[in-house]
């Protein structure tokens, strides 16, 4: 596991350990409905409508507030991609596009086991690294992305990943929300991931109400301390795949329900929003399949498997 990610963990110390282990059991759905502090199963309070005017300091001190109740929910919140280094990140991130991370997980354990360094992978058979990340989705545009960016490593940079955004971005299927992610949680390196659950939060929260994901990116810095942003990106997409779901969003389930302006655009009875939760949350396997040994949930299958 990476370095950065068991040091985030590892501050929030056993009482926060354990409260993550209760909600993530069946009765967890009782207790991330009853929010902090109360008791497990009472229902969701409807929250009193922010000020039509919010200030921008009233605004920071909810979104930090949110961060912290966030901290209580998710203190095991990690970047859900299987990765042993930099490498094996920056290649599951590239095919995380127009997919789910649990496909890539199932899908990596083939492709690294065929090419586990860049040198190998610039050196593929473009048909055969096709089919082997078929499973995720646009495997051609993705093909040659994986084997043009280990080109690059292996001409530009001696086969190593490079830790330094402005070089990331130079390779090929590599923007910004990918060079955040291996820098983030390859490389200790603060960043904000902007991916389309956390746009989508910020903006239900009312912290943004930019579309373009570098001016969201800005902005959300600007709320908080460079050491949060990445820990933040982490807990922001897992409440948006656990809980605050685009579609339906299971607020009668929400922990952070009073300080949300957009309570009420989903279920909010608490017994229909419990059925609503995803993941461990829901009693159900997570997206990795080798998760972090506190992540509370159980392992996901590999693919083919059930």
């Amino acid at each position: 596991m990476s370095g950065d990610r068991d040091s985030a963990v590892g501050e929030q110390g056993a009482r926060s350990k354990e409260k993550a282990a209760k909600r993530a059991t069946g009765a967890a759905a009782g207790n991330a409905a009853a929010g902090p502090g109360k008791r497990s199963g009472a229902p969701a309070k409807r929250p009193a409508k922010p000020a039509k005017q919010e200030s921008h300091l009233a605004m920071v001190r909810r979104a930090r507030r949110i961060n912290r109740e966030l901290a209580e929910v998710y203190p095991y919140a990690h970047p859900e991609l299987d990765f042993r280094n930099p490498f094996e990140l920056l290649v599951a991130t590239v095919l995380s596009a127009q997919t789910t991370d649990l496909r890539v997980n199932q899908t990596t354990p083939a492709l690294f086991a065929a090419y586990p360094t860049p040198e190998d992978m610039a050196a593929a058979v473009p048909e055969k690294l096709e089919e082997i990340i078929r499973p995720t989705g646009f495997f051609r545009a993705k093909a040659r992305s994986l084997i043009g960016l280990s080109a690059a490593l292996r001409d530009d940079f001696g086969g190593e990943v490079p830790g330094r955004l402005a070089d990331l971005v130079k390779l090929p299927g590599v923007g910004r929300k990918t060079a955040n992610v291996v820098l983030g949680n390859a490389f200790g390196v603060p960043g904000i991931t902007v991916d389309t659950h956390f746009g989508r939060l910020v903006r239900r929260w009312k912290w943004t109400e930019q579309e373009d994901p570098e001016k969201v990116e800005a902005e959300i810095a600007a709320i908080f301390p460079k050491s949060e942003w990445t820990m933040l990106s982490h807990r922001v997409v897992f409440h948006g795949r656990r809980i605050c779901h685009s579609r339906k969003p299971a607020c009668g389930a929400c922990p952070i329900a009073g300080l949300c302006p957009a309570y009420g655009e989903g279920e909010t009875d608490p017994e229909k929003a419990k059925k609503l939760l995803k993941y461990e949350m829901g009693g159900r396997p997570g997206q990795r399949l080798s998760p972090p040994p506190d992540y509370p949930g159980s392992p996901a299958p590999p693919l083919g498997a059930g």
